[in-house]
């Protein structure tokens, strides 16, 4: 079964780096300024008794390694605690945002995947003309657009000036088409860039030949042989594009309120809520892991010769 051992390996390596990333970041929180007893407590008088009460509740009066083994025992089982600022268990916190962020994600991607693919094959097959010339210097240029001065713009010309688009907050699909385009948009640029040189890559491959020789028409053998040689690197980087999605899409949802994960993490920080903060470091890590090996999968389904290559190894 070299699928299962190639897949069991991935797995092992995926709960290894999760593992280190949860100590790093147990150990990074514990070693920043403040505690969580100065963020309930604020500017209130307060007495050794009481945060000697706050502390023992969040188990800050024991050594580190009981405090991470205490926690990590209960992350194993889903449950990561209560939240310092709201008292809230985290998964019920992270839960109530997670959905957001994870339809912002997922509508950037599929505007992403839907505008670079053709336009990159569009510009392969036309290598050197002015259409390809075209298609390379928009894509330049979304590349050079920070996506949350992108946000900017479309919020204040579509929502301010036009009133296409509600300005904030999250709700049915229109919340989130003006948030997904600021963020698929630089995205677009680099998926069109990798799509345009793995079928320039492949323009003169004895395959094409071939398939030209027998009077194939261009749309079949681009769609049918050249897409599916050339959609390795395009899933490499769509998946690593998601999992930045879910993970880092935080100026974009400050830009238009979004009240997703990447506002709830700025959130979590400033109050110094080391729960909440652990949980969506993890969760992250887990999204990035996951996609990763979800990409793996992937090249086996996609590939004969990723196949062949595992069970030859």
């Amino acid at each position: 079964m070299p699928v299962l051992a190639f897949l069991a390996r991935r797995v092992g390596a995926a709960i290894l780096l999760l593992g280190v990333l949860s100590v790093l970041t147990f150990c990074l929180l514990a070693a920043a300024p403040g505690s969580p007893e100065q963020v309930l407590l604020g500017s209130k008088p307060s007495t050794p008794e009481t945060r000697a009460a706050i502390r023992a509740e969040f188990m800050l009066d024991r050594p580190l390694v009981v405090r991470y083994g205490h926690w990590l025992s209960g992350a194993i089982q889903g449950e990561f605690g209560n939240s310092v600022y709201s008292r809230e268990p985290v998964s019920s916190v992270i839960g109530e945002r997670l959905p957001v962020t994870a339809g912002l994600a997922g509508y950037a991607i599929v505007l992403t995947l839907v505008v670079a693919i053709p336009a990159g094959l569009v510009a392969g097959m036309r290598g050197g003309s002015g259409l390809d010339q075209g298609i390379t210097s928009v894509s330049l240029v979304a590349t050079s657009v920070p996506s949350y001065a992108l946000g900017i713009l479309l919020l204040y010309g579509f929502a301010v000036a036009l009133g296409w688009f509600p300005m904030y907050g999250s709700g049915d699909l229109a919340h989130l088409t003006l948030p997904a385009v600021a963020l698929a948009t630089g995205q677009t640029a680099y998926v069109v860039r990798q799509t345009r040189a793995a079928a320039l890559d492949l323009a003169n491959q004895d395959y094409l030949t071939f398939a030209r020789a027998r009077g194939l028409g261009r749309r079949r053998i681009w769609v049918s042989y050249a897409l599916r040689n050339a959609s390795l690197p395009v899933l490499t980087i769509g998946g690593l594009l998601l999992a930045a999605n879910l993970t880092g899409a935080v100026f974009v949802e400050q830009v238009f309120s979004l009240p997703g994960l990447g506002s709830l993490l700025i959130q979590s920080v400033g109050q110094k809520d080391i729960p909440v903060v652990q949980a969506l470091v993890l969760l992250g890590g887990a999204v990035v892991v996951g996609v990763n090996l979800l990409v793996d999968l992937a090249y086996l389904a996609v590939d004969a010769r990723v196949r062949h290559g595992v069970i030859e190894a």
